[in-house]
């Protein structure tokens, strides 16, 4: 099997189904969230869903323009560049987010990144990569958003992983290992702030529909000496539910985490996976 993150375009037809618009979580209205990498994708995904049950949002992402796009179409919502690698940036968002909100109870760190390559041939710089905002940047976003909560006495923490932080993948040892390190981190850091009643979490996505990593099945298709249509294929395939997710598949999950609903569950990392992944 073979296991990565997609977020391919496709011209199969599937059924999607949307996050609810009226809010089915009442006790999230008018509480505020970070997302990151929330500009596009997943995270814009989980953006939109968050402020569907009344969430305040900051689009926080490292492409200022495209942020400032997704937080014009939320209401309410504002936009701050930053770089989830570096430990200013972050402290200079989280503080400007702060400032323009009046404050904030939910961190979701999503933002990431993966390349493909064989692992006897992965560069120092791939991995680097990887692993700076991958496993760096879930570090340092929980660890300063965690201070604000522990003082503040309130906050949930939700991390995006991936099914390859669950199982490793041939061409994503790199990206396998970042993610692995995502899941030990929540669970640690789920331990230590239980006791102030601050929960962190994490999900596991599978084979997510979205365009912009379409270049991940070229790379697979070319690595392989396949055609992209064959890699899309085996992806439908290894999905038990038929289908290639979407990420308002993920999105809901994530605001039922966010929830009251999900009070008693902490240092879990919840696949999201169609089926691919069921234990």
């Amino acid at each position: 099997m073979r296991f990565c993150v997609v977020r391919s375009v496709s011209t199969n037809p599937i059924r999607v189904l949307s996050v609810p618009s009226s809010p089915i979580f009442p006790e999230l209205a008018g509480k505020r969230a970070i997302v990151t990498g929330a500009a596009t994708g997943i995270g814009r995904a989980i953006a939109t869903a968050l402020s569907q049950q009344g969430v305040r949002i900051a689009i926080c992402d490292i492409n200022a323009d495209a942020a400032a796009e997704t937080a014009a179409g939320l209401s309410g919502a504002v936009a701050v560049r930053v770089d989830v690698t570096q430990r200013s940036s972050v402290s200079s968002c989280f503080d400007e987010v702060a400032s323009r909100l009046g404050g904030y109870e939910i961190l979701i760190a999503n933002a990431g990144v993966s390349t493909m390559q064989h692992a006897v041939d992965l560069t120092d710089e791939e991995w680097d990569f990887n692993f700076a905002v991958n496993a760096r940047g879930v570090f340092l976003t929980n660890q300063i958003a965690a201070r604000r909560f522990i003082a503040t006495g309130t906050g949930v923490i939700v991390n995006t992983a991936s099914l390859a932080g669950k199982v490793g993948a041939p061409l994503l040892a790199h990206y396998a290992a970042s993610k692995f390190a995502v899941l030990g981190w929540t669970q640690s850091l789920a331990r230590e702030l239980a006791p102030h009643g601050i929960r962190v979490n994490a999900v596991c996505p599978g084979f997510v529909k979205t365009g912009m990593q379409s270049r991940e099945i070229e790379w697979e298709a070319r690595l392989r000496g396949i055609t992209p249509e064959q890699v899309f294929k085996e992806y439908v395939a290894q999905t038990p539910l038929g289908r290639i997710e979407t990420p308002e598949d993920v999105a809901g999950v994530v605001v039922f985490l966010c929830s009251d609903s999900a009070r008693f569950m902490t240092g879990q990392g919840v696949n999201v996976t169609g089926g691919v992944r069921m234990d």
